[in-house]
């Protein structure tokens, strides 16, 4: 193994930084440019409502949140399982916990001590991390192109080159994509950028939309069209609606929208309950009360439930009961378009697996290898997405020495 190789890591999120420990702990030389001021902006990002690391469940069940791609992260995850990422954690002084719905977070501390504790590392490792440099390409012979922050142009030329650029969200942290035009000129797919774990857009009236705009909806069960469904709380937006139950489900209403230009997401507001107990809570006598006070007296709906029911059926459907009752099961929500890329938390597309080999090398380049979001793969929040790009960074560090070696 050639361990006096030079080894570029251009991009410093997560699946740069974790390649970057990985092959310097293996003795390599490794270089990390980022164009941000510090490295790991996109992670910090991430952390702000709470570091969900990853998941605590059968990887049977995890992979299977990767859709299409479940077979190549089932492969991906043995090298770097959940319980090595908490391991991995753990060795950087950072305890972690399992919360109630299976998600692994850290025990007293977020993704600043964490990232703080893991540059610290990779300095310690002999990682020559360097800040403002922006990857503009490369030359025929594989010399990777950079500007830095006085506007020079930087060019090195390194034994191998691992790019972990991101996808098109949250541009601000780096994550702007416009790696996507670069690799398309030198031959690479590269498959559209589309809006991931975002909101969706309803058309909601105005007095609905002032009214309860930042309300959460609590313990619902959301069903597609095709029957998905995911259990947990959405929140109302000025938009529509957004939230943990929504990006479960994102990638089939996002492609059931640009298909037919809208999706139904139905939602049932009582799970508790079946559609029979529901009509017979119903059937009880009204008295004076309005429609609001008898929800809430005989299914406790209140807050923005009763009026979001009224917002989404047509008042000649509320009068029958029986009907009314299936609908409390399956209140149908037209969604007409998700938020747009900027807004997202992930995205779907990049470059096509097709690219590729077992080892994330570009095939077409040989020597430049590709990690995280540049990848055309998406995963819900909830740990799936942060453990996904993790996996991908140890996979191409262990390629880029698997051809090394040779």
């Amino acid at each position: 193994m050639k361990i006096n190789s030079t080894i570029a890591v251009v991009g410093g999120g997560p699946a740069g930084l974790m390649a970057a420990e990985v092959l310097a702990t293996a003795g390599f030389r490794v270089t990390l440019y980022d164009a941000m001021p510090k490295p790991g902006c996109k992670f910090l990002m991430a952390g702000k409502g709470g570091l969900n690391l990853t998941r605590d469940e059968p990887l049977t069940d995890f992979v299977q949140k990767y859709g299409r791609n479940a077979q190549f992260f089932a492969q991906l995850l043995k090298q770097f399982s959940p319980n090595d990422l908490r391991e991995w954690a753990k060795a950087k002084g950072v305890a972690t916990f399992v919360g109630s719905s299976g998600r692994v977070f850290p025990k007293e501390s977020g993704a600043g001590r964490l990232l703080t504790a893991w540059l610290q590392h990779l300095s310690e490792l002999g990682v020559d991390i360097r800040t403002g440099y922006r990857w503009l390409g490369f030359t025929a012979d594989r010399t990777l192109r950079f500007c830095n922050q006085q506007g020079e142009e930087i060019s090195i030329h390194p034994d191998a080159a691992l790019l972990s650029l991101g996808g098109a969200s949250w541009p601000q942290t780096g994550s702007d994509g416009r790696w996507s035009a670069i690799l398309a000129a030198a031959g690479i797919k590269v498959e559209r950028f589309r809006p991931a774990n975002c909101g969706f857009e309803v058309a909601w009236s105005s007095f609905f939309r002032q009214r309860f705009a930042g309300a959460p909806l609590k313990n619902l069960t959301l069903i597609t069209e095709s029957g998905s469904t995911a259990h947990g709380d959405i929140v109302i937006t000025d938009y529509g609606i957004e939230g943990g139950a929504v990006y479960t489900l994102c990638a089939e209403l996002r492609d059931k929208i640009e298909e037919q230009g809208q999706a139904t997401l139905y939602l049932d507001l009582k799970r508790d309950l079946t559609e029979p107990e529901i009509l017979e809570r119903l059937a009880k006598s009204r008295h004076k009360d309005t429609f609001s006070n008898h929800l809430r007296k005989t299914l406790k709906i209140s807050g923005p439930l009763p009026s979001l029911i009224k917002e989404c059926v047509p008042s000649t459907d509320l009068v029958d009961l029986k009907s009314f009752s299936g609908l409390i099961k399956k209140m149908p929500l037209v969604l007409k378009a998700p938020r747009p890329l900027v807004e997202a938390i992930s995205t779907a597309g990049g470059i096509a697996m097709v690219e590729i080999n077992e080892d994330l090398m570009l095939r077409k380049l040989p020597g430049i290898f590709v990690a995280g979001e540049m990848l055309d793969w998406e995963a819900p929040t909830g740990g799936y997405l942060l453990q996904g790009v993790f996996s991908t960074g140890v996979a191409a560090a262990h390629g880029i020495m698997h051809r090394l070696r040779n």
